[in-house]
């Protein structure tokens, strides 16, 4: 296990084993990534660390400030100011941030060049297909992905896990 950390998340350096949604959250997830279109929309991902993976109790929904606005059907920036709220909502919960959702209306769910140069890492992002949305409780359309601390590692795909039953821990 490395020891280094994200100073922005304090994640640490290497990848979770899984990241985990309850049916709950990837409905929240892809209504927040659809409503956007036909730009691009985003969220971050607030839970908890558990043994084996990281588990995602609330997904925070932001506004694409990408500036200039006509950029956004192709690019995404998230306000400074609500990562700080998202971060301090969660920490008074024993929460993290995790990382962060983004949607590609127009191209795959996979970080493009702009993704990856635009990362703080190491980070975890997950990506939501916009030619293939995801339905219900199907996260088809979503991968989740590691951009390790080295800018010239390939990211690594992180596999997504549905939580079995109506709920999850800090449903609500």
């Amino acid at each position: 296990m490395g020891s280094k950390v994200n100073k922005v998340l304090r994640l640490p350096s290497d990848p979770p084993g899984g990241l985990q949604f309850g049916a709950q959250q990837l409905m929240v997830l892809q209504t927040v990534l659809a409503a956007a279109a036909p730009e691009e929309g985003c969220a971050l991902l607030l839970g908890q660390v558990l043994e084996d993976h990281w588990l995602v109790s609330l997904v925070w929904p932001c506004l694409n400030a990408w500036q200039p606005a006509e950029e956004r059907l192709r690019r995404f920036a998230l306000d400074p100011r609500e990562q700080l709220l998202a971060q301090k909502w969660a920490r008074l919960r024993g929460w993290q941030v995790h990382g962060a959702a983004h949607s590609h209306p127009q191209g795959s769910p996979v970080p493009s060049t702009t993704d990856r140069a635009m990362a703080v890492t190491p980070s975890l992002m997950v990506i939501g297909d916009g030619r293939r949305p995801s339905r219900g409780d199907d996260a088809e359309g979503l991968q989740a992905w590691w951009l390790g601390e080295n800018p010239g590692q390939d990211p690594i795909r992180v596999p997504l896990l549905m939580a079995k039953g109506p709920s999850l821990p800090g449903d609500g």
